[in-house]
């Protein structure tokens, strides 16, 4: 592999935030820039600083792999793709093309999860999911549904503005460590209060004025006691409800019949404290929510949490305007722009339904085909069906053997399927079962956009070459267009597909390759204007209407039962994790540290430093114990990267022995 080249300047690969880096060929390290969009005066995070610690040489997949009896073995380009095409074809010939399943991944490029879209399409199937829309599937739903976008609703520049800030179900002093010493460390720093509502004390929590720590699956129980105590204490803001909001009388109604005391009893949480926290939030001028992963439900439609926030800001008239509103830390360098580029069972490029005809129409305008009009499963519900309705898999960059499933299950599921391609940079659980792997680039060694957690598009660009035969994602996508579609796939390079990105998606129809340059454009950026927009839902929201709806929190007692010897799982970020994020760049080494509370661990016999075996009902893992007063009683903390085996399918209980 080459040297990357100094002069060359890109975008870290190793989360949402999108900070500029360039190569500092006297460190061997990633060095920011002065200037940059987002990390203006040239910082990074420890992260971001190790971006070229790339995998090792013998790590890397440097040529096509095809099965044959049984083993892997290196083949041609062409005898590769020769391969998927007759597969792919005669499976499409004998149960026609939703026998196919695509699972793409954010770290691609907008430019190639918009191909992957497009070639899913374009053989008649919605089956293209990624999982950038599984990290945040309730939120973003709630989102959607209510304010008509699942953008983050601000920029990070404006959050400075902001007088008072919710961070909850996120550690983004830890996970987005740029963005919130640039933005959010500074307001609080000049007197903004930082309220944090999470079960586990972490960095973000140095920071704070207050923290909140709920029993896990209560947050929305939480946030439910903020409205009540901004109703009680008369800190609505009337006129903003009044003028772009609906339902209100029979919402105030709901709460009014909430009892406060029996409902912090259930979340855990001490009553004064949250009343506290609420007149700060609800009395400030201008208040922000900054949301992780953690306020996902336990399952896809379990909104509660998003939903109550949303009510807490609409309630307090914190939308639209700077210094405010629904802020989505995400976690993966491109969760925004995968989602923005179509690559969904529902969506086109741009968030618009796959049910709408008019989109449908534009899309096929530019296409030549029209995409199927039925949305389809999402990635889990598709995986399901691995060896049952789905009979083959194009799987780009990801790894569903490593999932929120039965692993064994998901094992047999990919065992069954006629066929398998992986296009993937090193081997992995999935690239076992394959049929077809295919070496593909890691992000210093492509061109494109990716699109940050505040919608900016920034450009990335080639610092290096790819080893041996590995190829980028796009010319492999285009190669395979052209024999799995025909027309359509001829692109002479990266610019020329984002070209047409812009033609097919109306929030980014404004923008172009020269309007970018070595800066960044935010959508909505409508064609025709001269710059996109910071503050999300101004005048109307993205919905198109004026007003937005409150809806009623079920505040009722959880039927669940934790069982006196178990204990619930709580995770952190995956950013950067080179366990889970084989596009990337393989910087960081999931921690096998267990932390549990000191009474817990005296009840179990747990010594500090000690090592344990932890088990739920999906899988085993050992780690060493570590006595914290950080993580709440009754549960136990274990980063996302070594968690998997452990996970499944909503609140994970462990035992730990």
């Amino acid at each position: 592999m080459s040297e990357p080249r100094e002069e060359t300047k890109s975008i870290c690969p190793l989360c949402a935030v999108g900070c500029s880096v360039r190569y500092d060929g006297a460190t061997g390290r990633a060095r920011g820039w002065p200037g940059a969009p987002v990390n203006e005066g040239g910082e990074l995070c420890p992260k971001g600083i190790a971006a070229f610690d790339v995998f090792d040489d013998e790590d890397r997949l440097t040529r096509p792999l095809m099965r044959r009896n049984g083993d892997l073995e290196p083949v041609s380009w062409n005898e590769a793709y020769d391969r998927i095409e007759r597969e792919f074809e005669k499976i499409v010939t004998d149960h026609g093309p939703d026998a196919l399943a695509f699972l793409g991944a954010p770290h691609c490029t907008n430019e190639e999860n918009y191909l992957f879209g497009k070639l899913a399409r374009s053989l008649g199937t919605n089956n293209v999911d990624n999982r950038a829309r599984l990290c945040h599937d309730s939120t973003v739903s709630a989102m959607e549904e209510r304010l008509g976008s699942g953008g983050m609703t601000n920029s990070l520049a404006d959050l400075a503005d902001a007088e008072a800030f919710i961070v909850i179900g996120s550690n983004p002093a830890d996970q987005q460590p740029v963005a919130f010493d640039s933005y959010i460390r500074p307001a609080v720093n000049d007197g903004a209060q930082l309220i944090h509502i999470d079960p586990r004390a972490n960095a973000t929590t140095r920071l704070a004025d207050t923290h909140i720590a709920p029993r896990p699956g209560t947050d929305a129980l939480v946030v439910a006691l903020f409205v009540k105590t901004i109703l009680d204490e008369g800190l609505v803001d009337e006129e903003f409800v009044a003028d772009r909001t609906e339902g209100f009388a029979a919402f105030a109604a709901s709460v009014d019949e909430m009892d406060d005391e029996t409902v912090a009893e259930r979340a855990g949480v001490d009553p004064a404290a949250i009343r506290e926290a609420a007149r700060a939030f609800g009395g400030a001028e201008r208040a922000a929510v900054v949301a992780g992963t953690g306020v996902e439900g336990d399952g896809p439609d379990d909104s509660a949490t998003a939903d109550a926030l949303l009510n807490l800001l609409l309630l307090t008239g914190n939308l639209g305007k700077r210094g405010a509103g629904m802020n989505l830390f995400r976690g993966l360098n491109n969760e925004q722009g995968a989602c923005d580029a179509g690559a969904l069972p529902h969506q086109l490029p741009g968030g618009r339904p796959v049910t709408d005809p008019t989109a449908r129409a534009q899309v096929a305008d530019v296409w030549g085909v029209e995409p199927p009009a039925e949305p389809s499963p999402t990635e889990l519900d598709l995986v399901r069906e691995f060896g049952a309705g789905i009979r083959a898999a194009f799987v780009l960059g990801e790894n569903p053997a490593v999932t929120k499933l039965d692993r064994q299950g998901v094992a047999r599921g990919l065992r069954s399927l006629d066929f398998l391609v992986v296009q993937d940079v090193t081997h992995t659980e999935t690239t076992a079962h394959a049929d077809v792997v295919l070496p593909a680039a890691i992000w210093s060694e492509k061109a494109g956009t990716v699109t940050n957690l505040d919608r900016q598009v920034q450009r990335t660009r080639v610092l290096e070459s790819p080893p041996g035969a590995a190829r980028s994602d796009l010319a492999i996508l285009c190669a395979l267009g052209k024999r799995l579609v025909g027309d359509g796939f001829e692109y002479d390079d990266p610019q020329a597909v984002f070209d047409e990105l812009t033609a097919v998606n109306p929030q980014y129809a404004g923008m172009s390759y020269e309007g970018i340059g070595m800066e960044s454009q935010r959508w909505p950026f409508p064609d025709g204007a001269d710059t996109g927009t910071d503050v999300l839902h101004r005048e109307e929201f993205m919905s198109g209407d004026r007003r937005a709806p409150f809806v009623t929190i079920p505040t009722v007692e959880s039927d669940e039962e934790i069982a006196d010897d178990e204990l619930v799982l709580l995770t952190g970020s995956r950013s950067g994790d080179v366990a889970t994020t084989t596009m990337g760049s393989g910087v960081g080494t999931p921690d096998d540290t267990l932390l549990v509370h000191p009474t817990d661990a005296d009840a179990r016999g747990v010594a500090d430093g000690e090592r344990v075996v932890v088990e739920s009902r999906d899988g085993r893992i050992e780690l060493v114990a570590e006595r914290s007063r950080g993580v709440r009683q009754g549960t136990v903390f274990v980063h996302a990267g070594v968690a998997d085996p452990l996970l499944g399918a909503g609140r994970t209980r462990v035992q730990i022995s």
